[in-house]
């Protein structure tokens, strides 16, 4: 690691640039684990997203969907456990508290895993197994301001905090925690037109604004849409409100207690912001908004790929 590029981190002293993309210490050891251990089968299902792009409610639909046989909505895994204890993120294996699944342990036939790792990085058994990928992008704006934010949640005491101005500068270089984000989002982008049957590409303004549509298009995707009599039921619909902002941000095991992967401890309550669309306009100036639109439609240029800055577009 310590001949690896390094440019000053966000949270941390240092974050070190591997196979083109950024990572502080503790994330890149994760993913070099991941890449050298984990074997994924051609059942298992993985949600992808550079940080802060809503994967906390992803996990939640995700797991909600594919296990909705299993759990009564009154005594739900969801009402008592943060979606973060329910699908682990696969670079993490290396540092939470608990046993990567023995080989020898029954598990799921289909597991859902999420990882922020760039598909150029994947471990090769993902790529190769035929394995299902949902890809999650935000606009890059709101992306900015969410993680701005959260950092303030992981900030080493002992370092200055870093300014807007100066995480914006860092963002626009493309040094961001697993960035660049386009070419992290550009990575998913390119393999979901190449092969759609494997790779959903999703826009949160898109749930958003439609999230019944999405839902059940998500629960197609995933090999187990809804059948008409669970949508005379209402299933989809307890589902979404099940896992919806408002819900699951006013329960007492989101409100309280904390999770920890070695030395990485943040309450359970950070991870539910605002999830707001358009939140960037509070924090950015029009110039600091300018500027990171006109990045993006260079680097997108030719793409096809377009973001929304509000539910309206």
């Amino acid at each position: 690691m310590s001949t690896l590029p390094k440019e000053l981190g966000w949270t941390s002293d240092h974050m070190y640039q591997y196979q083109g993309f950024w990572y502080t210490s503790m994330n890149l050891e994760g993913v070099m684990w991941a890449q050298q251990h984990f074997k994924a089968t051609h059942l298992d299902v993985f949600l992808a997203s550079t940080p802060k792009s809503g994967t906390t409610w992803l996990k939640a639909l995700m797991f909600a969907i594919m296990n909705r046989t299993r759990f009564d909505f009154s005594t739900h895994p969801l009402l008592t456990s943060n979606p973060h204890e329910l699908v682990t993120l696969l670079e993490f294996y290396f540092h939470w508290n608990i046993p990567y699944p023995n080989p020898n342990t029954p598990l799921p036939k289909t597991q859902l895993f999420q990882t922020h790792i760039p598909f150029t990085s994947l471990p090769e058994s993902i790529v190769d197994s035929q394995c299902r990928i949902l890809y999650l992008c935000r606009n890059p704006k709101d992306v900015f301001v969410s993680m701005y934010c959260f950092k303030e949640n992981l900030t080493d005491i002992n370092l200055a905090p870093l300014s807007i101005e100066e995480a914006i500068e860092q963002f626009c270089k493309g040094v961001s925690l697993f960035g660049p984000f386009w070419d992290h989002v550009l990575g998913y982008w390119k393999v979901s037109l190449e092969w759609p049957e494997r790779v959903l590409f999703l826009k949160y303004e898109d749930l958003k604004r439609d999230s019944l549509f999405h839902v059940k298009r998500l629960a197609e995707f995933l090999g187990c849409p809804f059948s008409l009599e669970e949508e005379k039921e209402g299933i989809v619909h307890e589902i979404i409100k099940l896992c919806s902002f408002e819900n699951l941000s006013n329960l007492k095991v989101n409100k309280t207690g904390v999770l920890q992967a070695r030395d990485f401890i943040i309450e359970k309550k950070k991870f539910f912001q605002k999830g707001e669309v358009g939140d960037w306009k509070n924090h950015l100036t029009t110039e600091m908004g300018d500027c990171l639109n006109r990045i993006m439609d260079q680097k997108l240029d030719g793409s096809g790929l377009t973001f929304h800055d509000s539910l309206e577009t």
